[in-house]
């Protein structure tokens, strides 16, 4: 059957999931004429597992997709139902905000967003192959054999290329959530000779809410104050919506040991690799054999629905089973499982195969981001489906790529960590895989990265005069707070209750911060003349005083960091003429071909010597050209 040709454009994005949302956003916001193909509309910023943005290190990435002008923090802002900030016992380097979502809400929100967005059109359609002419993606083939054709395309297929649901001894084809999967495509790259791979998640039950006990849980109650995720939210009230916690026990245990004969992850047939902070139920029991129970979290899915998820018990048992071992866990004894846990097996590419521009080394103009990746979770997805979207508009325009370093963003580092070090599981991001996360915190995303979002013609005109606002409004108030100066008999009272040392003699309100005891909301009573700041700003203000020396110690380590990447190296560089590089080193740079000796000395298999070496010729090859 001929295929006839449905349109042209200048991008095109195949999945509209969390990445594949983002990258269609940024593209139309930058003016070009984009399609979004989805395989079901349904699946359109689908939360196909946990209902939730945020989270440790994932909240940082949200905070960053909106500096740059994304949707995401946008649209958990408008839906969430309980909001959480993480790790506040600890410095702010870690805070990580978490929102629990109405997942129906932030899918049609979502995709509201796109069939309003100007320069965008979202079609429902299987793509079944790609379109290459002379090495670069020209365009797609949909199952109908309609063709649209573009100047780039974006994969962000997420677990949908050849799908593979297990329940026990039952296998099949499917994606995620019951939807169809995408069958030809995943095969249509192999033969391309795209290095693909097989990973594996998963996700737990969801059970009625009105056949669980709560009386047997402790109740987890949202934060009283409400962060947003948006800079461009200052303050949000709703009422929230409590989640719950309990914890397995021997009995569930013991039924999971019974039946690990019978789980497809111990049985052979799953062959994909999954994620190993995220295992299932029967993994851990196997692994932690010493460990007398497990925490989980029961959820609720929305306003409009009673389902309920059992965070932290994905399993790929039987339902049989499932239903035995959830019965065991105080408050859920009598639960009615309406949708029963699963793992997903699902075709990925070795992201080695990508530039830190997110565009595939073999084929030019055919961009990746997401799932598709190698990455989990919808957060590392969406910041690469921006990254994409950038991207792709820039290559179109003939620009430089927009990259973001590993000491300008955690977007940077998650980049980074999968295009120069690969993974072999999915990828999660963690602030622990960040060197330089103190100055790259979540309250201070916008001060980074709004300038060149702006640059970009991503981040709106009101967007860039609130940034502006505040980072004027902070340094002139840390002008005011160094001359301010306060006598003894004024404040000593407060410190004593505080727990902090009295002063002899007057002292400014800047020194004042610094101790730990003391914060600047509480000191009104002792500066009349302060102005009225956003929580945005006062946030900022206190973490920039609190923890200066900190951040400057950082920042001297992050110029050690800097002298190493911007020492660049020429794309087209033949190693194989260094002489003193190893063999393996050499193999591996005419492979990668990075953009830095920073880079360079974070591909495995490239030692520090080989890094010297290099060095030493840089430094012949400019003495040379003088």
């Amino acid at each position: 059957m001929a295929n006839f040709l449905m349109g042209e454009y200048d991008v095109i994005v195949v999945g509209a999931g969390h990445a594949g949302c983002e990258a269609a956003l940024a593209s139309a916001r930058m003016g070009k004429k984009t399609l979004i193909l989805s395989i079901n509309l349904e699946a359109v910023a689908m939360m196909a597992c946990n209902p939730s943005i945020g989270g440790t290190g994932k909240g940082h990435l949200v905070r960053e997709i909106d500096a740059l002008g994304g949707e995401m923090g946008i649209n958990i802002d408008k839906t969430f139902i309980q909001s959480k900030m993480l790790n506040t016992a600890k410095g702010p380097a870690v805070h990580s905000l978490r929102a629990q979502a109405d997942k129906n809400r932030y899918h049609e929100e979502m995709k509201r967003t796109l069939e309003l967005q100007e320069n965008l059109d979202l079609k429902q359609g299987e793509v079944v192959d790609l379109i290459i002419e002379n090495g670069k993606a020209r365009g797609v083939v949909l199952k109908t054999n309609s063709v649209y054709r573009a100047k780039a395309v974006i994969l962000a297929t997420g677990t949908f290329l050849r799908g593979k649901i297990f329940i026990g001894e039952s296998a099949f084809d499917s994606g995620p959530n019951g939807l169809a999967p995408s069958m030809e495509l995943g095969e249509k790259l192999k033969q391309y000779g795209l290095p693909m791979r097989r990973f594996k998640t998963g996700t737990p039950a969801r059970a009625l809410g009105k056949s669980l006990d709560y009386s047997k849980m402790t109740q987890q109650l949202g934060d009283e104050k409400i962060v947003p995720f948006s800079f461009m939210n200052d303050g949000l009230e709703k009422e929230q919506i409590s989640c719950w916690l309990t914890y397995t026990n021997e009995d569930t245990h013991t039924v999971i040991r019974e039946n690990f004969h019978r789980s497809a992850l111990f049985g052979g047939q799953i062959e994909g690799v999954g994620p190993r902070y995220c295992p299932s139920i029967e993994d851990k029991v196997n692994r932690f054999a010493d460990k007398k129970r497990h925490q989980l979290f029961i959820e609720p899915e929305g306003l409009t629905t009673d389902e309920m998820y059992i965070q932290g018990m994905s399993s790929s048992l039987p339902e049989d089973v499932q239903e035995e071992f959830y019965k065991t866990i105080p408050g859920l004894e009598h639960l009615e499982i309406v949708r029963p846990a699963y793992a997903i097996e699902y075709d990925c590419i070795d992201p080695l195969d990508l530039k830190l521009n997110l565009e595939n080394r073999q084929i030019e103009n055919l961009f990746c981001a997401g799932q598709f990746n190698g990455s989990s979770g919808y957060e590392e997805a969406a910041a690469q489906g921006l990254m994409a979207g950038i991207n792709a508009v820039l290559k179109i325009d003939s620009k430089n790529p927009f990259i973001l370093k590993r000491n300008e963003a955690y977007i940077g580092v998650l980049i980074d960590d999968l295009v120069t070090k690969g993974t072999n599981e999915p990828y999660r991001i963690m602030t622990s895989r960040a060197e330089y996360r103190l100055v790259l915190r979540q309250d201070n995303a916008d001060l980074r990265l709004t300038e060149r979002s702006y640059a970009l013609g991503l981040a709106s005109e009101e967007r860039y005069r609130r940034f502006i606002e505040k980072k004027e409004i902070v340094e002139k108030e840390k002008k005011r707070l160094e001359k301010k100066m306060i006598d003894p008999e004024v404040i000593n009272d407060y410190l004593i209750e505080k727990g902090s040392t009295p002063v002899e003699s007057k002292i400014s309100i800047i020194e004042l911060m610094k101790r730990p005891q003391v914060k600047y909301e509480d000191l009104a009573f002792a500066d009349p003349e302060r102005p009225a700041l956003s929580d945005h700003a006062r946030a900022q203000l206190e973490v920039q005083i609190k923890y200066e020396g900190y951040i400057t110690k950082q920042e001297q380590q992050i110029k050690r960091f800097k002298r190493l990447e911007d020492k660049k190296l020429d794309e087209n560089f033949d190693y194989q003429q260094v002489e003193g590089l190893r063999l393996e080193a050499r193999q591996k740079l005419n492979q990668f071909r990075p953009l830095s000796l920073g880079q360079a000395s974070r591909i495995s298999g490239v030692s520090p010597a080989d890094i010297n070496v290099l060095l030493i010729h840089l430094e012949k090859m400019r003495r040379k050209k003088n």
